[in-house]
């Protein structure tokens, strides 16, 4: 009858450390995607950017200074 007891409690706490782990994985998981999502949103305003940067060249360049000059000047350069 005791061994049935000590079993028993055995496999209680068990079943709780893995609950406890499983609950713990499940976080982990969802913290690391909802970082994911973050980086890839950062991506996204990097992209925009660069685009702007680059329509900035662009328009100075087509008035008539260098691509050196071009840079400096959409880099806020004087």
């Amino acid at each position: 009858m005791k061994e049935e007891t000590k079993e028993s409690q055995k496999c209680s706490d068990k079943k709780k450390i893995m609950f406890a782990y499983g609950f713990i994985q499940l976080g982990s998981s969802l913290v690391s995607a909802l970082a994911l999502a973050v980086i890839a949103f950062g991506f996204c305003s990097i992209k925009k950017e660069s685009k702007l940067f680059n329509k900035c060249v662009t328009e100075v360049i087509e008035k008539g200074s260098s691509s050196s000059e071009a840079v400096r000047y959409c880099n806020g350069g004087k």
